[in-house]
């Protein structure tokens, strides 16, 4: 089995570098108007975000959504700040595909992380279309044991493929080897889009075959449509046809609603701060994902990615105080704050 997974690593990481709007900045969640409390009857000191996630305590409901992986010194470097820092911080983490690992060896160190991250979620991480190109259950066990992972991603990124000059796009039965995984594995297997949303169908079909666990990761924030078209040597404009293609993340949110009692979910794409998060949590995520504002500090040090993830606490831990919510609890679900939708 052999492609050019670990060069592309590193492609995309440059394209996002050179186009900043591969980050398509929508802004979907300030939509969202929450009911301020001039009244909090709260202490801000005694705010408590913290959750349990995957059996882990979390410091408040925020993952590192998977970015890289590969043999580049500079890959390496950037998931070790960030399993460091997730660390220090006591936050989840999701490390990029790990394919790579299949193709070239030595991509495993980039992925060796629980040393830097004895008590924190990680999550392991590969395409579910490769069930249909060669990969297997043994891939998805090694991939799990690299990482020393407590759960396993399956994302699914159908645009992203099709834009993809050496795509794979035959996602033909692929809810049937799903199921097949989640049976087999020993840890929960979580499914995940890229950027375009999960929609209630897709839900539905994870539920179907024992799937827990939903990252929705709608359109709004890094459209890998976008990405793609800068690998493109056709040069032609199907990328950025569909770069803002997708179910934006509250909406995803919102159709998901009815399996709440089913699932829990993940809203990742366009989360931006600490008040995204909140609104996220009110429409029902469990947890936040965010990878974009982590990247640029992770190049610098692992104390670059802690002062961000400071910062996304502080705003989630201010906005729950504005709003009168003493715990997560109190903010999950919670209608009740939402103050208009425009």
């Amino acid at each position: 089995m052999t492609d050019r997974t670990n060069d592309r690593k590193l492609e995309h990481i440059r394209a996002i570098e050179h186009d900043p709007t591969t980050d398509r900045d929508q802004r979907y969640f300030d939509r969202i108007r929450l009911t301020h409390r001039a009244l909090p009857e709260l202490a801000l000191a005694d705010i408590k975000p913290q959750i349990e996630f995957l059996e882990r305590q979390l410091s408040f409901p925020l993952l590192i959504s998977s970015m890289t992986g590969g043999d580049h010194e500079l890959i390496c470097k950037i998931n070790r700040n960030l399993a460091e820092a997730a660390q220090r911080t006591g936050v989840a983490m999701a490390v990029g595909s790990q394919r790579v690992m299949f193709t070239n060896q030595a991509a495993e160190e980039s992925f060796r992380l629980r040393e830097l991250a004895p008590d924190v979620p990680l999550i392991a991480n590969l395409g579910a279309v490769q069930l249909n190109c060669g990969l297997g259950i043994r891939h998805a066990m090694q991939a799990v044991d690299i990482l020393e992972a407590d759960a396993l991603y399956l994302h699914l990124n159908p645009l992203q493929e099709a834009v993809q000059p050496e795509g794979d796009t035959d996602f033909r039965h692929l809810t049937e080897e799903i199921g097949t995984l989640v049976e087999t594995m020993p840890v929960p297997v979580l499914l995940k889009e890229v950027g375009a949303g999960l929609s209630p169908s897709d839900i539905k079909a994870g539920l179907s075959v024992g799937v827990k666990y939903f990252d929705l990761a709608g359109s709004g924030g890094l459209s890998w449509s976008r990405v793609e078209h800068h690998r493109n040597p056709r040069e032609d404009d199907l990328g950025l046809r569909f770069q803002d293609w997708g179910i934006p993340t509250p909406l995803a949110l919102k159709l998901a609603a009815p399996y709440k009692d089913q699932a829990s979910f993940i809203a990742s794409g366009g989360v931006r701060d600490g008040i995204d998060m909140a609104k996220a949590v009110i429409l029902g995520a469990s947890l936040c994902g965010m990878a974009g504002p982590f990247l640029k500090p992770a190049m610098e040090s692992a104390d670059a990615v802690v002062a961000v993830i400071e910062r996304l606490r502080r705003e989630f831990v201010t906005a729950m105080f504005l709003l009168g919510a003493a715990d997560f609890d109190a903010l999950y679900r919670n209608q009740a704050l939402v103050l208009e939708e425009y």
